[in-house]
């Protein structure tokens, strides 16, 4: 194993590892306690910090500015800017160590310079107040995908965790068409199968899912079936695969439904991640464990499916109670390509996962901007 961490660390000093999807910017938030200089140094109530990234060769990450569904119209957006913000005075803080990105040059040159990549993804549609303009002005604040829902339906588009109210409605077809004049990523994480091939057919750039695993292993609403996969991945699209315990293990997502159902029936909000932690250290339930192994077998199903110029990585740190045994924190990625190549994936395949598949799709969405710009 200490031959291929060697192999798996000199790969990812040579290729940017870009990660979909890590919501330390809400994390920083509800902790509270967090000042923006302690992030350079080891936190231990956070999977991510600065010594971290650095550790686990990450190059490019999308940190997600997100804000929770009970943030309605005003004060979703007000809400959201607040996250852009933080991510704008991270940056600032830390010169040496990150960089803005906004396109996928700018990723390559901040690599080249030995810097994070900072991109910025916005989570939720019901973030930009049914408003163009609000998605407009987040583009000129440098948020560079937007995924349409989260837990819960907005107006004009279904979550895979609420209600049908019919996938895609009108309005959502005019954001995905503002997403593509702008060079703004559709995101599909947390839509529902029918929003998610309606949005692959409408949108003419390919599109993402950044933090997702695979239904055909672990029967969760958050992941996404073979038919949506081969749509997406027909379409250009790469399905970013994530390593949240309940999407990659059965045993946790059958864990995670119980802990729903006694939400449910203490008349709590089953959606609301908070209440569901609360809930958990309430009852001092035990949670299993999902683990390095788990992540393997859906990178490994779904490039058998798709093929692996359809794959990357979103591993939602800090957006989850823990990681698996083995992917427990940022540093951890060299410990996942090192089991990657032990297992036979080939350079080559590993530096697509890695960040060349996301880096081509965001290169295809600015020349699709351009395109219609003319």
């Amino acid at each position: 194993m200490d031959s291929a961490l060697a192999a798996a660390d000199q790969l990812l000093r040579k290729v940017p590892l870009i990660d979909g999807h890590n919501d330390l910017a809400w994390a920083v938030r509800k902790n509270g306690q967090v000042g923006m200089a302690d992030l350079d140094h080891l936190q231990p109530s956070l999977q991510t910090d600065l010594v971290r990234l650095q550790k686990g060769r990450v190059g490019g990450q999308f940190w997600s500015v997100y804000v929770p569904c009970r943030f309605k119209g005003s004060d979703a957006v007000a809400a959201t800017i607040e996250q852009i913000e933080f991510v704008h005075r991270m940056i600032e803080h830390y010169p040496n160590r990150l960089t803005l990105a906004t396109s996928a040059k700018q990723v390559e040159d901040a690599f080249a310079t030995g810097k994070v990549a900072s991109l910025l993804g916005a989570e939720g549609g019901h973030c930009i107040g049914e408003s163009l303009g609000i998605l407009r002005a987040f583009y000129r604040l440098g948020v560079r995908y937007l995924t349409l829902t989260h837990n819960e339906n907005t107006s004009w588009a279904e979550s895979a965790t609420d209600v049908s109210i019919g996938g895609l409605r009108p309005f959502g077809y005019e954001v995905i068409s503002e997403m593509n004049l702008l060079g703004m990523l559709v995101d599909l994480a947390h839509t529902s199968r029918s929003t998610a091939l309606a949005s692959i057919q409408a949108s003419r750039a390919p599109v993402v899912i950044t933090h997702s695993s695979c239904r055909g292993l672990v029967d969760h609403p958050r992941n996404v079936d073979d038919e949506t996969m081969r749509a997406l991945a027909n379409a250009g699209g790469v399905l970013m695969l994530t390593f949240v315990p309940s999407f990659i293990s059965s045993e946790c997502a059958d864990w995670d439904a119980d802990l729903r159902r006694k939400a449910v029936s203490g008349g709590r909000d089953p959606r609301n991640l908070d209440v569901l932690r609360e809930l958990e250290k309430e009852q001092e339930l035990s949670r299993p464990k999902a683990t390095l192994r788990h992540v393997i077998e859906h990178l490994e199903y779904a490039r058998e499916i798709v093929g692996v110029e359809s794959i990357g990585l979103g591993g939602d740190y800090d957006g989850m109670s823990e990681g698996p045994v083995g992917l427990e924190d940022v540093s951890c990625y060299p410990a996942l390509f090192a089991a990657l190549l032990e297992r036979g994936w080939s350079v080559t395949d590993c530096t697509k996962l890695a960040g060349q598949n996301i880096l081509r799709v965001m290169n295809e969405a600015e020349s699709v901007a351009k395109s219609l710009a003319r």
